[in-house]
């Protein structure tokens, strides 16, 4: 399967654009190297709300960090992930439980059953696509 199959032009569009501002990005962290971190800035320049998740909770980009998505205490609108393929099946399966409008797997995080079972709970999905060359290609900024 290409990319192209888990993410059309549309669904990509559509939750940068209209998923929510509130964007919950797991596996971001303080370090600046990391794409994640680069994916959250471009995020908050086309006006997104960036929460941090990771096991340090770390505040980034001036935004207070949570050890886990079960543990921000207000609505997400869309779960960005950044973490090993292996482990992503259960996050997307906390995003649906969370009541997220979106599930976006970046680049490289790949879990074609959680794809599919993320969908058939009515979630809008992009799988292995990175949001940060998406918002650049498609013109957001």
């Amino acid at each position: 399967m290409t990319a192209m199959t888990y993410g059309d032009d549309e669904t990509i569009r559509d939750i940068l654009t209209s998923a929510g501002d509130v964007w919950a990005v797991v596996g971001l962290s303080g370090n600046p190297e990391r794409a994640a971190h680069r994916v959250a800035e471009k995020l908050r320049r086309i006006g997104k709300k960036v929460v941090p998740v990771h096991p340090k909770a770390e505040t980034v980009h001036g935004e207070q960090g949570y050890a886990s998505l079960a543990e921000i205490p207000f609505a997400v609108d869309v779960v960005n992930v950044f973490v090993n393929s292996a482990l992503a099946g259960g996050i997307a399966d906390q995003a649906v439980t969370l009541g997220a409008k979106a599930v976006w797997f970046q680049l490289g995080v790949i879990d074609v059953a959680a794809y599919d079972r993320t969908r058939g709970a009515g979630l809008r999905m992009v799988m292995d696509r990175s949001a940060g060359r998406e918002i650049t290609r498609l013109g957001l900024i």
